[in-house]
């Protein structure tokens, strides 16, 4: 009998957690989250791990299509076969088309350098990433305003005064250090407000819940904006030092009234007036959360880049209980992690997306997934062939799933990587399954924040299947395509020592508690001189940014007033439970037996106007596509929005819990595949309107038929 206890990392979302897992004969027994970091913490996916890994609704072992697309015909092949047909695959492509016609997307995350000297080592620029249905609003409205991303500060919320979230449902789509962070925060008297167009699981905690209009986060951010200016609750010393064109903000808001505010978004004045002078006792501990996803409206971006500027007038920038800047190995005198792309010659091509060419303002590392499409339909800038997908499902990221597939099919190749069938997965050529994170090693990576760190993961037990880590896979396909050479390696052991060669860490330097730690106490900057931090191009902080200007688009964006629904339809909006992540986790055997599908939120009031009762079978209808799900009737929803639960409606057969429950919201959104916001880059997910009634259908029955 062998025991083990190992340090790893999370791999059932994209937050990956630290823990440690105990085995025995090579079976994993227990998982928690790491002592020294997380107090043995774990969330009800992170605890599901033991059930993905056994579970044999996954793919085990190489598939290669033998039908149509999207038909389910597939054949069992070996690991040598089916990276042949890859590699075999692509050759032809860049032989024919250029390596340039070949793209790769991914989840994001701390490990994409492996990822990035792929793609770029074959010589493609067009790595990109899940995150314009996600996070690139907030991240260009961070750029736009500090020159640093949304990871260049992290957010100080255990020693914070008042924590400030629009629609960051915190403690449903949740990160457990930061979910600790605001529990303790609460604990030691702190508030929290909290802003959405329903209640949620950080409502109820909130000591404050502004129930808003659907579409008028900027308008309510506008407003508050106007209050602190007119009351004077900023920080002058700190504007007048790190701040340009903070007159052109006084002026913008000048028709933003409270009162006009308080209209919009339908609350009353009064409550936005006493939570302004209770921010003003607060200040400089107040956040106000940026946003994690923020792909919702037309004016997401400017609505995020509001919340931003919210947090300059606290003066919160590098104070306890504020926005702290991210800090390197470099700020801790300590050499950084050795990087696999570095080490690869840029492409020189441009980038299919026209992200830094016809798009300077976005940034182009990940640039924006949607875009490509229309280089795959056109042909332009120059064809596109192929597209590796690795633990990334366009078809449940984006909307519109079927002008996906009419733009996908322009293409020669479609490789999905992923421990899961995923609808992407499904239609592709074929599928390589990588092994779950229990089976698997990642690359050490650096974590950012006021105490930085190197972090890893370490496989826990050998994989039960034929199934392989990235890491193995990349190297193998690297090898086929004659660049092997920017992979030096073929053990993770090998990998690791060249990575932390400049650091002066070894390995043994994570026994005793799974990662690194480069600093003992958080590194703070002197913040009576913070010049040179703000990579803008003035050095300030840019109430109007230069390269929005540039790029003729505004720095400050009048308001416009959100469409409201015709009679008998409602604004789609969704979001997140605590018991899934996405789609990914929706077969997994114990979170479906605790979520098994999706609910409609609609409001009491609208509910009876149209004889719905809780439970009852709903259709939900928009531009011809129709789905049924069970109403959920509830006062606790604008009357015109309804809600649900995003990543269900899967139709992947061999997921036989997950098969045909629920709705799928992106489904509904036809049309919306390329609908963004110019300045933010963010897709428009929350733009959709539905038609809801009564259904006479019978979906259980149907599904077992």
């Amino acid at each position: 009998m062998i025991k083990k206890s190992v340090w790893s990392m999370c791999g059932m979302c994209t937050v990956r957690c630290p823990i440690r897992v105990e085995t025995e004969d090579n079976k994993v027994t227990w998982i928690e989250g790491n002592q020294h970091l997380l107090e043995g913490a774990l969330c009800a996916k992170g605890s599901a791990g033991i059930a993905l890994q056994n579970d044999t609704e996954r793919p085990l072992r190489p598939l290669i299509r033998k039908g149509g697309r999207g038909a389910g015909r597939w054949e069992e092949v070996s690991w040598y076969a089916a990276l042949d047909y890859v590699a075999d695959n692509l050759k032809t492509i860049i032989k024919k088309h250029g390596p340039e016609s070949i793209m790769l997307s991914c989840r994001g995350g701390p490990f994409v350098d492996l990822l990035k000297a792929f793609i770029h080592g074959l010589g493609s620029p067009n790595f990109t990433n899940h995150d314009s249905g996600c996070g690139r609003n907030v991240h260009h409205a961070s750029l736009s305003l500090y020159g640093l991303g949304r990871k260049g500060f992290v957010y100080d919320i255990k020693k914070s005064k008042h924590l400030v979230l629009f629609g960051r449902n915190i403690l449903a789509s949740l990160r457990i250090a930061e979910v600790n962070q605001v529990l303790d925060m609460l604990d030691a008297g702190g508030k929290m407000t909290y802003v959405d167009v329903r209640q949620s699981l950080t409502g109820i905690k909130a000591t404050r819940f502004f129930q808003v209009r659907p579409g008028t986060d900027y308008a309510l951010a506008l407003g508050i904006i106007h209050e602190v200016l007119k009351q004077k609750a900023y920080d002058k010393e700190f504007i007048e030092r790190y701040v340009s064109d903070f007159d052109k903000l006084e002026e913008f808001v000048e028709p933003y009234t409270l009162a006009w505010a308080a209209g919009e978004c339908g609350i009353k004045a009064e409550r936005i007036k006493d939570f302004v002078q209770e921010i003003a006792l607060d200040r400089p501990k107040v956040i106000f959360h940026p946003g994690w996803m923020m792909s919702r409206y037309r004016d997401s971006f400017y609505a995020s880049r509001a919340l931003h500027i919210l947090n300059v007038l606290m003066g919160n920038v590098e104070v306890e209980g504020g926005q702290i800047f991210a800090k390197g190995p470099g700020d801790c005198g300590v050499k950084g992690l050795r990087s696999l792309d570095a080490q690869v010659p840029k492409p020189t091509a441009k980038r299919a997306d026209g992200v830094g060419w016809k798009y300077t303002h976005f940034d182009k590392g990940p640039g924006l997934f949607p875009l490509f499409y229309e280089a795959m339909q056109t042909g332009e800038p120059y064809p596109l062939k192929a597209l590796i997908c690795v633990r990334h499902d366009p078809f449940t990221c984006f909307p519109d799933p079927q002008a996906q597939k009419e733009a996908l099919d322009k293409l020669d190749l479609l490789v999905s990587v992923d421990t899961h069938y995923s609808e992407f997965g499904w239609y592709s050529d074929i599928i390589l399954p990588e092994s779950t994170y229990l089976e698997r090693d990642s690359l050490i990576a650096t974590q950012k924040g006021p105490k930085p760190r190197f972090i890893m993961r370490r496989k826990a037990v050998e994989p039960q299947h034929d199934t392989k880590s990235l890491n193995e896979i990349i190297k193998l396909l690297a090898d086929r395509l004659g660049i092997g050479q920017y992979f030096p390696f073929t053990t993770s052991e090998e990998l690791w020592a060249w990575q932390l060669e400049p650091t002066g860490f070894t390995l043994s330097d994570f026994d005793a508690k799974g990662f690194v730690s480069l600093a003992d106490k958080p590194v703070m900057y002197d913040r009576a001189n913070l010049d040179g931090k703000f990579k803008t191009p003035s050095g300030k902080i840019e109430i109007i940014s230069q390269v929005l200007t540039e790029a003729g688009q505004p720095s400050l964006k009048p308001y416009e007033s959100p469409e409201k629904p015709a009679k008998g339809q409602f604004r789609l909006v969704f979001g997140r439970s605590p018991l899934h992540a996405h789609s990914h986790t929706i077969n997994n055997p114990l979170l479906h037996e605790l979520m098994p599908d999706n609910t409609l939120w609609i409001n009491r009031r609208q509910a009876t106007k149209l004889g719905v009762a809780e439970g009852d079978w709903l259709d939900v209808i928009s531009d011809g596509v129709t789905g049924t799900i069970k109403a959920h009737v509830t006062d606790f929803i604008h009357p015109e929005a309804v809600y649900m639960v995003h990543g269900f409606g899967r139709q992947v057969p061999l997921q036989t819990r997950a098969y045909h429950a629920g709705i799928a919201d992106q489904k509904l959104m036809k049309g919306f595949l390329t609908k963004m916001d110019p300045a933010g880059g963010g897709l428009c997910l929350c733009e959709c309107f539905v038609t809801v009634r009564r259904s006479s259908k019978n979906p259980k029955r149907m599904v077992e038929l």
